[in-house]
């Protein structure tokens, strides 16, 4: 328990920079409860104004949150999302930031997680996430291939890189805790080739069997692999065509950070790269559609304009 309370006491004061008197908005559905009980009473200590607030879980990552909730959020100065289904990519968190909040969705983390990844500071890991964010900005044409068989082509032209970099200090600031990543939403339509995940998948969780995707003209066309394969088809299918949109392009960039099966952890992999793939409309991009499921690669190789910046996992 001491463990959980230091990194809530990390999150709120190093993290989100709360101040005396703001009022901190905490969103949990029933399987979070615990993390967000420890998070309230690290707020109370610093005479915060916390609130704590339960839903149901989602059905999946990116559904809306009810309406109450996402009326309250746009009346919070701070807010902390520890949820098992992820809020980032949802209209609720976009327009909360646009009124000004500091937001941390922290979806499906688990009090061991909390503890491993959120214990220590975030300065280093600011710094990567910034310095590769600069980098997919400045990229016209990423490449990546893997051991395990990825070979997939996406534009960049145009798109700007964020950093995921934990420290959500200014207002309409967003991030994912734990933070370390950076990443980009290609150019839909021009994700081409072949995608071939074998670390973890969302929804699914840490891969047995890899699962292999063909992509052609910025969608997940085919999808073969066994029984994960025919899960992650079904996650797909409730959505539409939409839901298979090559959305995101990530590079995972935390050390601290362990595959765990959970999204969450496995995207902030340092050496790791992954592709989003569904809604990216609030991150730049033009589709939504209330699903994005990343997909997690280890060892790749990611070429920027022809310049290799990983390789084999190793940052270069």
């Amino acid at each position: 328990m001491e463990k959980l309370q230091q990194a809530a006491r990390v999150v709120l004061e190093d993290c989100m920079g709360v101040k005396q008197g703001e009022t901190v908005l905490i969103i949990v559905d029933t399987l979070k409860k615990e993390i967000g009980d420890v998070l309230f009473e690290q707020a109370s200590k610093m005479q915060a104004e916390p609130l704590l607030l339960e839903m149901l879980p989602r059905e999946n990552h990116g559904v809306e949150p009810p309406e109450a909730v996402a009326r309250a959020m746009k009346h919070a100065d701070v807010i902390i999302i520890p949820t098992s289904k992820s809020l980032s990519h949802t209209n609720a968190r976009r327009e909360a930031n646009e009124k000004g909040a500091r937001i941390a969705t922290m979806p499906d983390i688990t009090v061991e997680m909390m503890s491993r990844t959120l214990s220590g500071s975030y300065a280093d890991i600011a710094d990567r996430c910034c310095r590769f964010a600069d980098m997919i900005t400045a990229a016209e044409e990423a490449h990546i291939t893997t051991p395990a068989g990825t070979d997939l082509h996406l534009k960049l032209t145009g798109r700007k890189g964020l950093p995921d970099t934990g420290l959500v200090h200014s207002p309409g600031e967003f991030s994912n805790l734990p933070a370390g990543e950076a990443y980009i939403a290609p150019l839909e339509g021009t994700a081409s080739g072949r995608l071939v995940v074998d670390g973890s998948m969302a929804g699914i969780g840490r891969l047995e069997t890899p699962i292999v995707m063909t992509v052609e003209k910025g969608f997940v066309t085919e999808i073969t692999g066994g029984s994960d394969a025919v899960k992650l088809n079904e996650l797909m299918d409730r959505y539409g065509h939409d839901a298979r949109n090559i959305a995101e392009l990530g590079i995972g960039l935390n050390e601290r950070a362990q595959l765990s099966g959970s999204p969450l952890e496995d995207e902030k992999v340092l050496g790791t790269v992954h592709i989003g793939i569904g809604d990216n409309s609030t991150f730049g991009g033009k589709v939504s559609v209330p699903s994005h499921l990343d997909g997690i690669m280890l060892k790749p190789t990611l070429t920027l304009d022809g310049k290799t910046v990983i390789e084999g996992g190793r940052l270069l």
